[in-house]
């Protein structure tokens, strides 16, 4: 857990995420679009992935990916990330975190 918590700190913007997984294609899609690079896990491509991800639950407090997080608090999945954009709530968060 000390890995993804300092992976957490560590970024602003963090997904951690699977290659073939299409929720997480779709998130990471909608941060192109807004011109925002996120530091992604794939957690399928590395060795110890499902430490991370279940590590990465522990703190979410769920199993799925993708898993948002931005400034060190969980933001969601897909959907919740989706809906906060479409809620206009996403734009500011990235703000604080220093990308727009």
């Amino acid at each position: 857990m000390d890995k993804v918590k300092a992976l957490i700190k560590a970024h602003k913007l963090i997904i951690f995420s699977k290659t073939t997984c299409p929720y997480c294609i779709s998130v990471k899609d909608l941060f192109k679009k807004l011109k925002v690079v996120p530091f992604v896990v794939e957690l399928d491509l590395e060795s110890d992935g499902s430490e991370l991800q279940s590590a990465a639950g522990q703190i979410s407090g769920v199993r799925t990916v993708p898993q948002v997080f931005i400034n060190e608090k969980f933001i969601g999945g897909c959907d919740a990330t989706t809906k906060l954009h479409s809620q206009g709530k996403l734009i500011p968060l990235l703000q604080e975190a220093g990308f727009l």
